[in-house]
């Protein structure tokens, strides 16, 4: 940040030495130099095809270089990189481009057959399509002649100027896209850096979190950027060729969510050495079950720390790092940040009470993108109200009892009810549906949906989850469908979710 405010993200990798490696990915590693030299071509690239600032930039790329140097030039010209699943189906990336009308689309290999399946008609405000890999189209440019561009240098803006739109469903309702800014991220990272433990200059940190998950965004590559770390790229989650991986890469530092953990917990043929080059484990995004954090320290002797977050903080907002262990707990507030538990009268509870975590600071964000009212309620006064409901203890150490009303975590990443239900009510044979969370041993929960099937219609439960994955991302779709007579709704007529279960009529 220079002396009068002005900033930038993509600033934090350029204090480094030319010859540290940044990236390992697909056992190729990318200097900070080298790194540079690629966001700066890309960014002059991007201008040379019309992009500027404010201008949305989505980008549907795997965990790999792709990703990180289009994040890196699009927040480095003051436009808004939108990171998007790319192994979503194409309904569904449809929907979300609809809402965030980018001008141009970073298509990486790991999205080229969703993308294919696309009406383009749909999305008229994308002028620019960049493919990663592979051939481009005839309206499309190849990464590669881009990356050949006259280099541009980084555009500094002001600490207010939105950086990326990363979509959530997880203290509002359906998916939105939440704004966050350069200051918003910039000051996240800088709070990270305040916990007792944290990642610095020498570390290797392994990179498996989605990057387009605001935890894999700004924690991994982030806080590593920031401190001259070097970050291990996975593309994908297995637990034997991870080890493999951290073995012989000497990986340092392991963030991850509680599914990760469980894998290694019940993997019984993994050395007990597995970890041995491990100084710090993170865990985040969902609850880690007691029982997973003993099993891992007794066989591996590695201790996991919990922290708590979400996308519209940038996402962290406590950490247990470098503290003594607490069972069930999720860490202590981390320094710039204010945090208060609210009960139903509106009033702080004294502590051991529970209430509504409700968390002030420079990295809450800025609102859901064209949703002033929805932002409203989420945002009172500089105060962001979580929906996750904790207790403190006299120490200040947070204990999360509940989370936002409804939402269920499918291996970290937030599914709403709404959104599942409306696929679901759009085949021709269901007449209505109600969709929960269910405890689930690897994924921590899974989407089980109560159907009503119209009078006369025939329809299984493999049909049903079949037509879901057309329309939804693997994690979203049920893994259960129970059929049932009626739902339960109140006299207003809304659906009473907690009594679903007490519907069952047969599995």
């Amino acid at each position: 940040m220079d002396s009068d405010g002005q900033m930038n993200i993509a600033r934090m990798i350029e204090p480094h030495a030319a010859d540290r490696v940044a990236l390992i990915s697909r056992n190729r590693e990318t200097t900070y130099g080298e790194l540079r030299d690629q966001t700066e071509r890309l960014r002059g690239g991007l201008i040379a095809h019309g992009v500027g600032q404010d201008d949305r930039v989505a980008i549907l790329c795997g965990n790999n270089r792709y990703f990180v140097v289009a994040y890196l030039a699009v927040a480095g010209l003051g436009a808004v990189a939108v990171p998007l699943n790319p192994a979503s189906p194409a309904p569904e990336i449809e929907r979300e481009l609809s809402v965030v009308r980018p001008v141009a689309a970073v298509v990486g290999p790991s999205a080229a057959a969703p993308w294919d399946d696309i009406d383009r008609a749909a999305v008229p405000s994308l002028t620019c399509v960049i493919r990663a890999e592979g051939d481009a189209g005839d309206d499309e440019v190849s990464l590669q002649t881009l990356l050949e561009s006259e280099p541009a240098p980084i555009v500094d803006v002001a600490a207010d100027h939105i950086a990326a739109m990363m979509f959530t469903s997880g203290t509002a309702g359906s998916p939105r896209a939440a704004m966050l800014s350069h200051g918003n991220l910039i000051v996240n990272v800088e709070q990270d850096l305040t916990a007792r433990d944290h990642t610095v200059e020498n570390d290797i940190v392994y990179g498996v979190l989605p990057l387009f998950h605001i935890f894999g965004l700004n924690v991994v590559l982030g806080v590593s950027f920031t401190v001259g770390a070097t970050v291990l790229l996975v593309q994908r989650f297995d637990p034997a060729t991870a080890v493999q991986s951290i073995v012989q890469r000497g990986v340092t530092v392991v963030p991850g969510a509680p599914p990760m953990w469980v894998a290694f917990s019940h993997f019984d043929e993994l050395p007990d050495d597995s970890f041995a080059s491990v100084r710090l484990a993170l865990s985040g995004a969902a609850r880690l079950p007691n029982s997973v954090y003993d099993r891992v320290l007794e066989r591996f002797g590695l201790a996991i720390h919990e922290g708590y977050g979400l996308t519209e903080a940038a996402p962290v907002v406590t950490s247990s790092a470098g503290l003594e262990r607490r069972p069930g707990s999720v860490g202590r507030l981390l320094i710039g940040q204010e945090m208060r538990l609210v009960g139903d009268d509106g009033e702080d509870v004294p502590v051991g009470d529970a209430g509504e975590i409700w968390v002030r600071g420079d990295n809450v964000f800025h609102g859901y993108f064209d949703e002033p009212e929805t932002t409203a309620r989420v945002l009172v006064d500089g105060w962001l109200r979580t929906g996750d409901i904790g207790t403190v203890d006299g120490d200040g150490f947070l204990y999360l009892v509940d989370r936002a009303k409804d939402l269920v975590i499918v291996s970290g990443f937030n599914v709403f009810p709404a959104e599942v239900e409306e696929v679901l009510s759009g085949h021709p044979a269901v007449a209505e549906v109600g969709v929960l969370g269910v405890p689930h041993p690897h994924h921590g929960e899974a989407v089980k949906a109560f159907v009503v099937p119209r009078p006369g219609q025939n329809i299984d439960e493999d049909g049903l989850i079949e037509y879901a994955r057309e329309y939804l991302a693997r994690y979203k779709c049920p893994t259960k469908v129970v059929f049932v007579d009626e739902l339960p709704r109140n006299a207003a007529g809304k659906l009473i979710r907690r009594e679903l279960e007490g519907t069952v009529i047969g599995a």
